[in-house]
């Protein structure tokens, strides 16, 4: 009997078509997208069916990207294919939540409508992200700790791939001192903003608010929180936890490898892109790894899975 987790990709896999064909050919994704339009005020298929700059910028993208995630997953619902953990990268947990029972889609759309916003808004000029590439942990710290201005880790993706962010110049000179010190490459990333840094806290802040008022369930099925690396099994932790999200370093990694710990032998990757299907590949390759993002990926797991 497999053990399932379902995990949900963050900000930055987004591309054009994204979700086109389980929209047109599957009424419940249909209807996922639909709400998702109705509940936030944006047209979600012509925000991720027809070329457009929005796409590509933090608020529009994060709505985006979640409502197809959640059209996926429910089409995987009615399939009668569930997880027995979930977890998703940054936005990617709110894929987790809805999956997890413990946010109703309706108000995790809502939720992330702001969030996108609040995000948007709190970047600073002069914030950067960059990924590095071939070095442990642990130096990556302490480079960042001795390094002038505010400069951090953002996310432990995967062995061999870190990113840091902050402000630029704190971003780079860190940059450049991890390079001397042996780091492969270093790779600025095409973001918006220093995310997941202590610039970011002000979003955080004000997502709390919105989060005040959000209807929050124990969860059904335990998901793994970004800010711990730990199952969240009672509401009651969860607000405080996506609050600080915003601004904590992402345990990618760390929580894949406490999946892994308590049993969890398949990940099924539900969303744009394969990112996080080659990070999990990087950090054990005896697990099972799929993805869905298009009806023939989503044709052939459920035919694995039931067959």
């Amino acid at each position: 009997m497999r053990r399932i987790a379902f995990i949900f990709p963050g900000q930055g896999a987004q591309y054009i078509g994204m979700g086109q064909d389980f929209y047109n050919q599957i009424p419940v994704c249909k209807q996922v997208m639909e709400d998702a339009g109705n509940i936030t005020g944006l047209d979600i298929p012509k925000l991720c069916f027809t070329e457009n700059e929005k796409l590509n910028i933090t608020e529009y993208t994060q709505i985006a990207m979640l409502a197809v995630s959640a059209a996926i997953l429910e089409a995987l619902k009615q399939e009668g294919i569930n997880s027995c953990a979930n977890a998703g990268l940054s936005l990617g947990e709110y894929g987790a939540i809805i999956s997890s029972g413990v946010m109703s889609a309706a108000d995790a759309f809502a939720v992330v409508r702001k969030r996108g916003i609040y995000m948007q808004e709190a970047v600073p000029a002069g914030g950067a992200m960059a990924a590095v590439l071939g070095m442990d942990a642990e130096k990556i710290e302490e480079i960042c700790a001795d390094t002038a201005g505010i400069v951090s880790v953002a996310n432990y993706n995967c062995p061999g791939q870190i990113v840091i962010t902050g402000e630029t110049d704190a971003v780079k000179k860190a940059g450049d001192t991890l390079t001397k010190e042996g780091a492969k490459r270093i790779l600025p990333l095409k973001v918006s903003g220093p995310f997941h840094s202590s610039l970011l806290k002000n979003a955080g802040e004000k997502l709390a608010e919105i989060l005040a008022d959000t209807k929050i369930h124990d969860p059904i099925v335990p998901y793994v929180s970004n800010v711990t690396a730990e199952y969240v099994t009672q509401g009651s932790q969860v607000k405080d936890l996506l609050v600080r999200q915003v601004y904590s370093p992402v345990k990618w990694q760390q929580s894949v490898e406490k999946m892994i710990e308590t049993g969890i032998d398949t990940f099924i990757e539900i969303g744009a892109g394969k990112t996080l299907s080659g990070f999990v590949r990087k950090i054990n390759r005896n697990v099972t790894m799929m993805n869905i993002e298009n009806i023939e990926d989503f044709q052939k797991v459920t035919q694995k899975l039931k067959g």
